[in-house]
């Protein structure tokens, strides 16, 4: 596991666009599969459940769009990381639908973007606090890494 992405492990040789131009849909037919009662239940004690990952992500599509945004206006951007534990604490506010609202239009938007852009600024250099010199080309990969962890983590709660 790559101490810049610690989701390429998921990406498996994946096209990184490719996959997150797929994950609104899956989220979206797995949603349709559970009545809000399944969506809202935890799998296990201290686990989100369907709602709470889907609100996650909704969070990290806003923050991975601001980071993207960043990188490419600046130079050598610094990221801001985040305690997804503290934002958690008010998914309650949220229903499935609105999260999933949300994530949708926010990752149309972060794809109109990464479609836009010519392949040499996927090169282009940002720093993360925590793991040290990245690219913008890691943030991508890393966007796409962690759909699919979470796709996985909704695939097992919704069996």
């Amino acid at each position: 596991m790559s101490q810049l992405n610690p989701y390429e492990r998921f990406l498996g040789g994946r096209e990184p666009v490719a996959v997150m131009a797929e994950t609104a849909a899956r989220i979206g037919k797995i949603a349709d599969t559970l009545g809000e009662e399944r969506a809202n239940a935890a799998p296990a004690p201290g686990k989100w459940s369907v709602r709470e990952i889907v609100c996650h992500l909704a969070d990290c599509e806003t923050v991975f769009g601001i980071r993207l945004r960043h990188t490419l206006g600046e130079d050598h951007h610094v990221i801001q990381p985040f305690d997804q534990e503290t934002w958690a604490v008010n998914y309650g506010a949220y229903t499935l639908a609105e999260a999933l609202a949300l994530f949708r239009a926010a990752r149309n938007w972060n794809l109109a973007l990464l479609r836009s852009l010519k392949p040499e600024v996927y090169g282009k250099p940002v720093t993360h606090p925590e793991r040290g010199e990245m690219t913008f080309g890691s943030i991508v990969e890393t966007m796409a890494g962690h759909d699919l962890n979470h796709m996985g983590q909704l695939e097992a709660i919704a069996k």
